[in-house]
C-alpha cells in the first residue's frame, strides 16, 4: 500500500479504513472477476472516480470492501494497492503418488517476498527446469541454484500452498522422468532414527544422486511447523558442489533404510552444512486432501 498523489498534487489514502490488507487477494471488482493485475488496472479506470466493491479473500475467508479511486495528473485512477499477479521459483519435487496422480514439492510454502506471509493461490503450474548456475553456500550466505523455466514442458497443476510445501496433481507423468522400479514406502515416525540417512537430489539437469547426511536430532511429536528433524550434509561430494543446503535443494527427499522419511526445508545460515527437515507423513496427509 502506498500514498497516491492526486491530479491536485495532495495526497491520499484511498485504501484506508477499507479492510483489505497486505496479502489479501482480490478476486472481483464491481462483480467483474479479476485474473490480473491488468485486469485490475482496466477495471479501476473505467470507474472514472467512482466507488468501487472489491470482493477479496482474506485468510481463506471472502470479504467485500468500497474504496474510492484516485485520479492523477495522468488521468489514471489509483487505488494505493501494489499489486502482484503472480510469482515463481525453482524448487525440488520430493514425491509422486501414483494411485491419486499427486505431487508434493518443497516442503516449505512459496512466501511474499515483501510480507513474508504465506501466498494464498488461485492456481498454479509446475514445469520443468533447466539448471544454470550453482552458487556454492557459505557462513552467513545461503547458496542457491539458478535455473530458468523457458522451453520448460508442463507437469501439472499447483492447487494448494501450505507451510509444509505445495500439492497438486500431476498431469504429464512422462515429464517427470520417473522410475517406477524406485516406489519406496513411506516410514512412520517411530521408524526414524539418528543417524545416517540420504537425500536425493539433482544438480546437473541428469539423473538425481543419492548423497549421505546425518540426522542429528529427531522432533517426534512436531505437528506445527516443517522443521521435524535437524539433519547435516556429509557426503564431501556435495559439499565440494553446493557448500551443504542450498536455495533450490527445498524438497530433496531423505531416504533411511529404503523408506521415504521427509524433504529438506531449511539451511542454517550460519552454517550451511545443517539444516532442517520436514516428516514424510506430514506431506503425504497434505497430498492427499489435494486428492480428496
Amino acid at each position: 500500500m502506498s500514498e497516491i498523489e492526486g491530479e491536485d498534487n495532495k495526497k491520499y489514502k484511498p485504501y484506508e479504513n477499507s479492510g483489505i490488507e497486505e496479502g489479501d487477494r482480490i478476486v472481483k471488482v464491481n462483480n467483474n472477476e479479476i485474473h490480473s493485475s491488468d485486469d485490475l488496472v482496466e477495471t479501476v479506470n473505467m470507474s472514472e472516480g467512482k466507488e468501487v466493491k472489491l470482493q477479496y479473500v482474506h485468510e481463506q475467508e471472502i470479504k467485500e470492501c468500497s474504496i474510492t479511486p484516485v485520479k492523477q495528473e495522468n488521468d489514471e485512477y489509483k487505488l494505493g494497492l501494489w499489486v502482484r499477479d503472480s510469482a515463481a521459483g525453482v524448487g525440488t519435487i520430493t514425491f509422486y503418488e501414483p494411485s491419486t496422480r499427486t505431487f508434493g514439492a518443497l516442503g516449505h510454502g512459496i512466501s511474499d517476498i515483501d510480507t513474508g506471509d504465506l501466498i494464498d493461490i488461485a492456481s498454479g503450474e509446475f514445469v520443468t527446469t533447466r539448471i544454470l548456475n550453482i552458487t556454492k553456500g557459505e557462513e552467513g550466505t545461503p547458496g542457491k541454484i539458478q535455473g530458468t523455466i523457458e522451453s520448460g514442458k508442463n507437469i501439472g497443476l499447483i492447487s494448494k500452498n501450505t507451510k509444509f510445501g505445495i500439492y497438486g496433481t500431476v498431469d504429464n507423468l512422462s515429464s517427470l522422468n520417473i522410475d517406477t522400479s524406485k516406489e519406496m514406502e513411506v516410514a512412520t515416525r517411530d521408524e526414524i532414527k539418528t543417524g545416517k540417512a540420504t537425500i536425493l537430489c539433482s544438480l546437473d539437469n541428469g539423473t538425481p544422486q543419492e548423497y549421505e547426511i546425518e540426522i542429528e536430532k529427531i522432533f517426534k511429536d512436531n505437528n506445527y511447523d516443517n522443521k521435524s528433524m535437524e539433519i547435516k550434509v556429509t557426503d564431501e561430494r556435495l559439499l565440494e558442489k553446493t557448500g551443504g543446503i542450498i536455495q533450490g535443494m527445498s524438497g530433496s527427499p531423505i531416504i533411511q533404510n529404503g523408506k521415504f522419511i521427509g524433504a529438506v526445508t531449511h539451511v542454517l545460515v550460519n552454517n550451511p552444512e545443517e539444516g532442517y527437515g520436514v516428516f514424510a507423513d506430514i506431506m503425504i496427509k497434505q497430498s492427499r486432501e489435494v486428492s480428496n
